[in-house]
């Protein structure tokens, strides 16, 4: 699978985004370097890695890692890193970048075209790959990624569709994010409600407010529309499922307003508005953040969610009691739709243009997808990191035997792409610098704001639909 994206003609990098001068990274922690944590010396450092990186001996590397939900998988990324640079003779540190913070791709776009940006970073392919290619920012990285190949077999077909452009490989696939829905299976069996594969969103619906009782602080509905990527997520979600689309199959023309989408945003809006679903809310939902839904959860106050295995991995590691009570499932099906159109996502490591020592972040790279690097982090995480390659699946029986949740997420994973709706649109969407922009501008969570507030649907998805124009176009992607 391939994107043929290319650069539009007349493409204003700083009008598309708005950036201003400054070369900061929003959001940065522990700018400098970090002290090897003290299991460090537990990871394996290939001797082929130790032989790839001699030329680089005593240099040094800078790293953006994307902040994961699991302070655990956090960690255990800096022990691979400090392992990596005592082995090698090589400095390399590593900063923290939230991903959801709205302007991610701007800052690093203007550290990049000042001259003061890392060599590296890794990050959600889906999110942002495509407006760093567009924008110029990354390195071409096929050598390496045909090299993986040989040893470790293909990479995922969801990470195939966001890291490839016009043929060439400008993401090395790390690992794959297991994400899904989450249902406590105690409150269901109170209920005598079978857990299942997958439901319908109507009969999920139906299913959370069964499930609640807000005499006992127990709220079906733990999913928000306010600003985030949770919120993002689902809410496309729903329209995809009702037979709607942000865009067209080339990810280039917008096609947001249709009668499909309406159904599927008066869906949403029903649960928000509606006397009869209140029940099912838990307080504050209006303002929740991408936290908001695993604090809740990890507090037993919600009964269904819509997450990243963040929240199963913190479950597990807490020792918290609502881990024993989860059932995982992939997702809802809608009218257009006969299974779910999950997916999943993974995280991509990349090369900045510019970088000092792209040499030196191409040995990382393929140190960091397979062996201790990968797999460290995996234990640590519980299904929030996972091979994103079909090999390195097989390389360790954790993989396989791990947590009863792998086997589902394997299955996602590995799943034929792309999936089709009754109306012709497929999923994954394929990557666009537009479609992105417009997830970072929150488009569809301020549609449904303004609904609660009180605009009718189809006036808020008209503005919607307006609003993707005007991102798109700003990128140079005539309407």
């Amino acid at each position: 699978m391939t994107n043929k994206i290319t650069t539009p003609a007349g493409f204003s990098r700083r009008a598309a985004l708005g950036l201003g001068g400054g070369a900061a990274i929003a959001g940065l922690v522990g700018c400098g370097g970090s002290t090897p944590p003290s299991n460090s010396s537990k990871i394996t450092v290939e001797k082929s890695v130790v032989d790839a990186a001699k030329p680089f001996k005593g240099s040094k590397l800078g790293i953006l890692a994307q902040k994961q939900y699991a302070q655990s998988a956090n960690t255990a990324f800096t022990n691979a890193i400090a392992a990596f640079s005592k082995a090698t003779g090589t400095s390399v540190t590593s900063s923290t970048i939230e991903g959801d913070t709205g302007d991610l791709v701007a800052k690093t776009d203007a550290a990049i075209k000042a001259g003061n940006n890392r060599d590296m970073a890794f990050v959600d392919d889906g999110r942002f790959l495509a407006e760093f290619h567009e924008l110029g920012d990354l390195e071409d990285v096929t050598d390496v990624v045909e090299e993986l190949k040989k040893t470790w077999g293909e990479p995922s077909p969801e990470a195939q569709l966001n890291c490839v452009f016009d043929g060439k490989w400008y993401g090395i696939p790390y690992y794959f994010i297991g994400q899904g829905m989450f249902a406590r299976k105690d409150w269901f069996a109170d209920k005598g409600i079978k857990t299942k594969e997958y439901y319908s969103y109507e009969e999920l619906r139906d299913i959370c407010l069964e499930i609640s009782d807000p005499t006992k602080k127990r709220y079906g509905w733990g999913m928000t529309v306010n600003r985030s990527g949770d919120a993002n997520g689902m809410i496309e979600g729903v329209i995809n499922c009702y037979g709607g689309a942000m865009t067209d199959n080339t990810g280039r023309k917008v096609k947001l307003y249709s009668s499909e989408t309406i159904d599927g945003v008066s869906f949403l809006a029903d649960i928000f508005t509606s006397p009869k679903y209140k029940p099912m809310l838990p307080p504050g939902i209006g303002s929740w953040t991408d936290s908001s839904n695993n604090e809740n959860w990890l507090a037993g106050i919600v009964g269904v969610i819509n997450n990243q295995f963040s929240v199963y991995a913190d479950s597990k590691a807490q020792k918290n009691p609502v881990y024993k009570n989860t059932q995982s499932f992939i997702g809802c099906t809608g009218p257009a739709t006969d299974t779910p159109l999950s997916a999943g996502a993974s995280e991509a490591l990349v090369v900045f243009k510019g970088a000092k020592n792209a040499g030196l972040a191409k040995v990382l790279a393929q140190y960091l997808m397979h062996g201790d690097a990968l797999l460290d982090i995996a234990k640590d995480s519980t299904g929030l990191v996972l091979p994103a390659w079909k090999k390195v699946w097989d390389s360790d029986s954790f993989y396989t035997n791990g947590d009863p949740a792998f086997t589902i997420m394997r299955d996602m994973q590995e799943a034929p792409l792309p999936h089709k709706t009754t109306t012709g649109y497929t999923f994954p969407s394929v990557p666009s610098a537009g479609r992105q922009a417009a997830n970072q501008s929150y488009v569809l969570t301020d549609m449904m704001q303004r609904i609660l507030k009180g605009m009718s649907v189809k006036q808020s998805v008209q503005q919607a639909n307006d609003d993707l124009i005007k991102i798109f176009e700003q990128q140079g992607v005539k309407q």
